[in-house]
């Protein structure tokens, strides 16, 4: 399996499922077999049920809707004007959404079917924001070429060729990560010249990616104090990314200094040996705090863009966690839906 070296930090990704629609009930089912298995996935036979499905989930597979919101902005005094605002604390709540990885982010039809075929399929999708690859035989590939060049699919994959199942699994892959890309673009640009500017680094980027393969990280979310990054491996491991700047960690120190810590934390901040998560105040160090020792996790330093020093606090306290769904369990019981829609048929 191929990886690309990222261009910036995802604010926000989980897995997401794809539906594969076909006419050939018996074509699906040996598919099905031949997927990655760490994919969820739904099956239609018939493309009309299908585009159904599709279309009324459009209105939630929206994964950026909860961060934005409009309000007026009454600054002057006799005028209110409209304004986006966005909330850097809802993306870390994303993932309290046990309904997340029902999002659809991928969708794979056949070209040749009697309803209607997969090209006009694509075209009455009401999700602007799916990612769509067609199956093409050789009869219909000039249409999947001419539709690819128009913008209508995203891409096209020869039905018949040796390698056409490996093709399409790092094509879904791909496409899965296009999805978030796009979702997140707005958030990027928005927090560009902020204290999260880490987030397009990407040198940083790329390291950050190594992390998360290390630890078996499926997903990930922008954490509010402490700033960082939510993660959880597939079996809902959580892991808190926490990345400081030297700039941040000037802040960090006079918030210790106006709360009365001793000469020992300072040093141990200047050593950039490790760093502390105050998880029951918010980040900053707590008034009155003797122990401040058990606060402290490793930290290692890296040089992209700036100077970071992260670290990475397993299962960290403090942020209400016990019921957030894993990915393995969900893949368990859309593995069991699937099946058993698949045998009343």
């Amino acid at each position: 399996m191929t990886k690309s070296t990222p261009k910036a930090i995802q604010p926000f990704f989980w897995p997401t499922t794809a539906a594969f629609v076909d006419d050939s009930a018996a074509f699906l089912s040996n598919l099905s077999l031949q997927l990655d298995p760490e994919l969820a996935f739904r099956l239609f036979s018939s493309p009309t049920e299908a585009l159904k499905f599709l279309n009324d989930r459009a209105a939630q597979d929206r994964p950026a809707s909860p961060i934005f919101s409009p309000y007026l902005d009454r600054t002057e005094e006799n005028d209110a004007h409209q304004v986006i605002a966005m909330r850097v604390d809802a993306i870390r709540s994303l993932v309290h959404r046990s309904e997340r990885f029902e999002s659809v982010s991928v969708v794979v039809v056949d070209y040749d079917m009697p309803e209607l075929n997969g090209i006009e399929f694509c075209r009455r999708l009401a999700n602007p924001a799916l990612k769509k690859i067609v199956l093409t035989g050789k009869a219909d590939e000039h249409v999947a070429v001419k539709s690819f060049n128009e913008g209508l699919i995203d891409r096209f994959i020869r039905k018949h060729e040796v390698d056409a199942v490996e093709t399409l699994n790092q094509a879904i892959r791909d496409m899965q990560a296009a999805y978030f890309d796009k979702a997140s673009g707005t958030v990027l640009d928005a927090l560009a010249v902020s204290e999260y500017a880490f987030l397009n680094d990407r040198a940083l980027a790329a390291h950050v990616q190594g992390i998360c393969e290390s630890l078996g990280i499926v997903e990930r979310y922008l954490s509010y104090q402490p700033h960082g990054l939510l993660m959880f491996d597939a079996q809902g491991t959580a892991y808190l990314l926490i990345i400081h700047t030297e700039e941040s960690l000037r802040g960090v120190q006079e918030i210790a200094v106006e709360q009365g810590a001793p000469a020992s934390f300072h040093a141990e901040l200047d050593s950039h040996r490790s760093l502390p998560y105050f998880w029951r105040t918010e980040g900053y160090y707590p008034a009155q705090c003797e122990q401040w020792q058990p606060y402290m996790h490793p930290a290692s330093e890296f040089v992209g863009e700036r100077r970071y020093i992260y670290s990475v606090v397993k299962q960290p306290a403090g942020l209400a966690l016990d019921n957030v769904l894993p990915y393995d369990t969900w893949l368990q019981q859309l593995d069991r839906e699937v099946q058993a829609a698949w045998d009343s048929r």
